[in-house]
C-alpha cells in the first residue's frame, strides 16, 4: 500500500499534467490564428470534403436504372439549389435529406420501386 508521501506525489503529478493539458490548446491557438496554411485550408477545405462524401453517397447509385436514382438525383438537385440560394449547409442538408427520405418512400410504398 503507497503511503502518504507517494500518493502525494501522484497527486501532483497528475494534477500538474492535468493543467498542462488545458493549458496546450490556449498555448498552441494563437499561432494557429496567424497561419496562412490555416486560414486556407479553413476557406477550401469544407467544399473539398462535401464533394467526397457526395461522390462516396453516390458511387453506388444505379443511375441507369429508372426510376432508381430519382430520389437521389432530386435530393441532390435540392440541396444544391437550396444552398446556392441561401448559402446554409445545415439547410439544404436537412432539406436534401428530407426531400430524399419522402421521395425513397413514396416511391417504395407506391410500388415504382421495389
Amino acid at each position: 500500500m503507497p503511503e502518504g508521501p507517494a500518493i502525494l506525489a501522484s497527486l501532483l503529478v497528475a494534477g500538474a499534467v492535468t493543467v498542462a493539458l488545458r493549458a496546450v490548446p490556449f498555448v498552441v491557438i494563437e499561432p494557429l490564428r496567424r497561419s496562412s496554411v490555416i486560414r486556407f485550408l479553413g476557406l477550401h477545405l469544407p467544399a473539398g470534403i462535401m464533394v467526397i462524401l457526395t461522390i462516396y453517397t453516390l458511387q453506388d447509385v444505379p443511375l441507369r436504372s429508372w426510376p432508381h436514382a430519382l430520389p437521389e438525383v432530386v435530393a441532390l438537385t435540392v440541396t444544391v439549389a437550396l444552398h446556392l440560394w441561401r448559402r446554409s449547409a445545415v439547410l439544404s442538408i436537412l432539406a436534401g435529406t428530407a426531400t430524399y427520405v419522402v421521395l425513397t418512400s413514396w416511391l417504395v410504398s407506391g410500388g415504382a420501386i421495389g
